[in-house]
């Protein structure tokens, strides 16, 4: 279990140039943004474009703050995302554009490399004390607003916004205590 504090992100510019993202985890720890297994970021989004292409990963992009984005994927229907919208999985190397619905947004992105690992994310609303299923072997909770309470095994992490808890073998279940927390829960499964 590690904790992932917001002031432990690190800035860096837009694989395409157009802008910044704000990198939350990378995995193996060393790695770029041309040979990860994994990524977890934000990105502040003002205006419209096409993203960056990133060949042979799959990834998951869920709108945090804003109205939303309407997205063209190639081979997919357009979509739009806002901030209560699931979070919507599609090939990175698939040629994607998007448009601001009204001024700028923050959202977050999982990544993963195609043929080594598979993911999931979904939103989760925590209010009193939930237990969360996990058959992953491993898992990111990432906190986007309020305070979260993380039981599992005996230990306990405490998240603030923006902090996230990266399980690297997960229990078959964890409890989340919290007054009204807003989370994603993202799976990470290695492929056989």
């Amino acid at each position: 279990m590690r904790i992932i504090r917001a002031t432990e992100h690190r800035r860096m510019p837009w694989k395409n140039g157009g802008g910044e993202t704000t990198e939350i985890a990378i995995s193996p720890e060393s790695a770029t943004t041309g040979d990860f297994d994994w990524r977890l970021s934000m990105a502040r989004v003002e205006s419209g474009g096409p993203f960056s292409v990133f060949p042979g990963i799959d990834r998951t992009l869920a709108v945090l703050d804003g109205e939303g984005l309407l997205l063209t994927i190639e081979g997919m229907e357009p979509a739009e995302l806002t901030a209560r919208s699931e979070p919507l999985p599609f090939p990175g190397d698939a040629p994607t554009n998007a448009q601001l619905i009204g001024g700028g947004v923050t959202d977050l992105n999982i990544m993963t490399r195609r043929g080594k690992l598979t993911h999931s994310m979904r939103r989760l609303r925590a209010s009193g004390s939930t237990k969360l299923p996990l058959e992953d072997s491993e898992a990111l909770l990432f906190c986007h607003s309020g305070h979260a309470r993380i039981v599992t095994d005996g230990q306990t992490a405490e998240l603030g916004p923006l902090d996230t808890l990266h399980l690297t073998e997960t229990s078959s279940h964890l409890r989340i205590e919290a007054d009204d927390a807003g989370l994603f829960v993202i799976s990470l499964k290695r492929t056989p």
